[in-house]
């Protein structure tokens, strides 16, 4: 049997706090290790405990969600973060990728759904509810592009190559290195080849900052 992901839940609400451990506690290959309640206090429990994956809300006193995820990926870029908050609007998306994020979940989730996103961000990939992906793509069609009103083609941005850019969009649709592989009928070590060069054009530090990326520069499309 492998080994239960231990899951640290951060939440300045007791009542959220406390139901979030106990429908943790009843999920299978899924150990609880420990409950904060703000953003210091889950970057401090993090380095004590060291869990795989922070479940952590946005809006906490004294350090907030997104900053506490800015810390943990500088000081423990092994802990994975998957936001889990009331907020689903496009800032609050954004922020929490931005800072490092790898899962963005809202509290109408779940346990299963939360299972999931543990799973996911675990194997390198992203995972963010689909309510909040129709807000993210909603505010990066309202961000300018100096392009838009340019009617000639636009190379890709970056100077990604065609590849790069597929293997982007496929990446944003959810796709595992693997399925992408069997998807472009390539090698698992081609497509990791391309992760690398396109995360070192692009300035991404992880999969949800692609992701992030891809929205944001209309390379989302999938297959």
């Amino acid at each position: 049997m492998s080994a239960p992901i231990r899951v640290l839940v951060a939440d300045d609400q007791r009542v959220v706090r406390d139901g979030l451990v106990m429908v943790m506690g009843l999920l299978d290959d899924v150990e609880v290790v420990g409950a904060a309640t703000d953003g210091h206090e889950a970057v401090a429990m993090a380095g004590e405990l060291r869990p795989d994956v922070v479940l952590m809300d946005l809006r906490m006193p004294r350090c907030d969600g997104v900053e506490a995820t800015r810390s943990l990926r500088e000081q423990l870029p092994d802990v994975k973060v998957v936001v889990l908050t009331t907020y689903a609007d496009d800032r609050s998306v954004l922020d929490a990728l931005r800072a490092g994020a790898r899962g963005y979940l809202t509290k109408d989730a779940g346990g299963p759904e939360i299972l999931t996103a543990l799973r996911q961000v675990l194997d390198d990939r992203a995972a963010i509810d689909p309510a909040v992906q129709h807000h993210l793509l909603d505010a990066l069609a309202d961000t300018p592009s100096p392009t838009r009103h340019n009617p000639s083609p636009s190379p890709l941005p970056d100077a990604l190559t065609a590849r790069e850019s597929e293997v982007l969009s496929l990446m944003a649709a959810g796709m595992s290195n693997a399925e992408i592989a069997a998807h472009l009928v390539v090698s698992e070590g081609t497509v990791k080849s391309h992760v690398n060069h396109l995360f070192a054009k692009i300035g991404a530090r992880d999969r949800a900052q692609a992701v992030a990326y891809a929205y944001r520069n209309g390379l989302s499309g999938g297959a």
